[in-house]
C-alpha cells in the first residue's frame, strides 16, 4: 500500500491551492513584463509530495520543469505565508470530524534525528558521537493519529519537552474531561506528575526500574507513528535541524 494514496493527491491539491494568494505570473513592476515566467505552483506542489513520498533530497527530483532552488524557496514562501500550518489544522478538523480523533488518551514521546546540516534547533546527538541531531517531541492520539510536536536540539533531555508538546492540545478545540497521557520511564519525576496535575491530566507513567513492553499502556501507538515518520520524511542530509525545513512540521 502506497504512503499516500494516488486517489489523495488531487483533492489535497485542491485544497492546498485555495490557500494560497493570487499571484501573477510575471512582475507587474517589469518594464516589459517579459522576464522568466514563475514556475506554477502545481509543479512545486507535486516535488514536495515526491520528496516526502520518497524521502529523497531536492537535487534528485529536481529537472527541467523546476530547480531545488525553486522547490526551497518556494517552500520556504509558503511556510512563511503559514499555508502548510492551516492545510495540516484542516486535515486534523476534518479527520475529526469523519473518523473521530481519540483524545481521551494520547501518548507523548521523544526520538532523536539526525541534522548533519545545522540549523537553530540542531544539538551534539548524545547517540551519534556528537554530531548534530535534533529531538522530536511528537503526540499522538489514542490511535496513533499525530497531534503535533516540538522540535529541539538532540542533547534535550524528553521530559522539560512536554510542557510545549502538550500546549498543541489548545489547537484541538473541545477536549474530553479526562484525559489519559501515556508517558514511557524518562518522564518518571515529579515534576511530570506536577505538570500533569496543573493541567487536569492524569498520567500513566512506566516506572524506572521496571522492565516493560512496549504495549504496556498505550504507548506503542507514538511508537509506531514516530517509526512511520522515519520511513517517509525527508533524507537527514537534506533535512538539516531548522523549523523551516519540513513542511507542516508542527503536526
Amino acid at each position: 500500500m502506497p504512503a499516500i494514496p494516488a486517489w489523495l493527491i488531487e483533492p489535497l491539491w485542491v485544497q492546498f491551492t485555495a490557500l494560497l494568494p493570487d499571484r501573477p505570473t510575471c512582475a507587474p513592476t517589469h518594464p516589459l513584463g517579459c522576464h522568466r515566467r514563475r514556475v506554477g505552483d502545481r509543479i512545486v506542489f507535486d516535488k514536495l509530495i515526491q520528496v516526502l513520498r520518497f524521502g529523497c533530497s531536492y537535487e534528485a527530483i529536481a529537472d527541467a520543469t523546476c530547480s531545488a532552488a525553486t522547490i526551497r524557496g518556494r517552500r520556504d514562501e509558503w511556510i512563511r505565508l503559514g499555508v502548510f500550518a492551516q492545510l495540516k489544522q484542516i486535515a486534523v478538523d476534518a479527520y475529526d470530524r469523519l473518523v473521530g480523533l481519540v483524545l481521551d488518551d494520547i501518548a507523548v514521546d521523544g526520538c532523536i534525528t539526525k541534522a548533519p546540516g545545522g540549523g537553530d534547533c540542531a544539538g551534539r546527538s548524545p547517540v551519534d558521537r556528537g554530531k548534530q541531531g535534533m529531538k522530536r517531541s511528537s503526540m499522538v492520539d489514542g490511535y496513533g493519529i499525530p497531534l503535533g510536536r516540538v522540535l529541539a536540539g538532540a542533547n534535550r533531555h524528553d521530559s522539560p519537552l512536554l510542557a510545549p508538546t502538550l500546549d498543541r492540545l489548545d489547537d484541538l478545540g473541545p477536549l474530553p474531561e479526562a484525559i489519559t497521557v501515556h508517558l514511557d520511564a524518562g518522564y518518571d519525576s515529579a515534576v511530570t506528575r506536577t505538570l500533569l496535575a496543573e493541567r487536569g491530566l492524569t498520567g500513566k507513567i512506566a516506572h524506572k526500574g521496571d522492565k516493560a513492553p512496549i504495549q504496556a499502556g498505550q504507548r506503542w501507538h507514538v511508537e509506531r507513528t514516530k517509526c512511520a515518520a522515519r520511513r517517509s520524511v525527508v533524507s537527514p542530509v537534506q533535512l538539516g535541524g531548522t523549523r523551516r525545513e519540513v513542511p507542516g512540521s508542527a503536526g
